[in-house]
């Protein structure tokens, strides 16, 4: 069984928020696999694909309710209760050090300054678990950090991160089916361009 957590944050006001592209790449996991989250055991919805004719293997998609800060609360309480191994597990997020629409998966390391990852690696007790980042751009700068990953994309960023967001359910889906190390050689090398000013 694998574990895939988006993180982001809960309720309307931050729907269509930089934070917010880890929900996003879950919710078009689910909507292709004709899922729909409901409450979870844990403070998460959650939708889940069991392993039909052994096909593709069972998959349960999360979206912590803890908000970011808070998000290895219920990714801890999840991996428990599924008894999800360290392996089995893609945590995916934004990140505004990477450029607008890239994607970098990894297998292990650190928060790199990003709140929720923390979160989870405090929970966990470890670094040593998949992450995917999706890159939301720096946004403006006179904002500071909480201002920009709160943000809503411009007009012209929004289709880049529509692309995006696809790639990196396309990329969720090979987790599941090959793991983190084929995510890393097929989706690392992916270029994007950057919107028009």
């Amino acid at each position: 069984m694998k574990l895939i957590v988006g993180l982001g944050n809960p309720g309307a006001n931050y729907c269509g928020t930089r934070h917010n592209v880890g929900f996003e790449v879950v919710d078009e996991v689910a909507r292709r696999l004709d899922l729909v989250f409901r409450s979870g055991p844990a403070d998460a919805g959650v939708a889940s694909f069991p392993s039909v004719s052994g096909e593709r293997e069972s998959v349960v998609l999360v979206k912590p309710l803890t908000y970011m800060n808070r998000s290895g609360i219920a990714v801890g309480a999840l991996q428990r209760y599924y008894r999800i191994r360290l392996v089995d597990l893609l945590v995916i997020t934004e990140d505004v050090n990477l450029d607008l629409g890239r994607i970098r998966a990894r297998r292990k390391g650190s928060a790199g300054g990003h709140n929720g990852l923390r979160s989870v690696i405090d929970e966990l007790a470890t670094e040593g678990f998949s992450r995917m980042r999706i890159g939301v751009g720096r946004g403006d700068p006179k904002r500071g950090l909480a201002g920009r990953v709160l943000s809503r994309f411009t007009e012209s960023e929004r289709p880049v991160i529509d692309e995006a967001v696809g790639r990196a359910a396309d990329a969720a889906v090979l987790f599941v089916d090959s793991g983190i190390d084929e995510v890393m050689n097929v989706f690392n090398q992916w270029e994007t361009e950057e919107p028009e000013s």
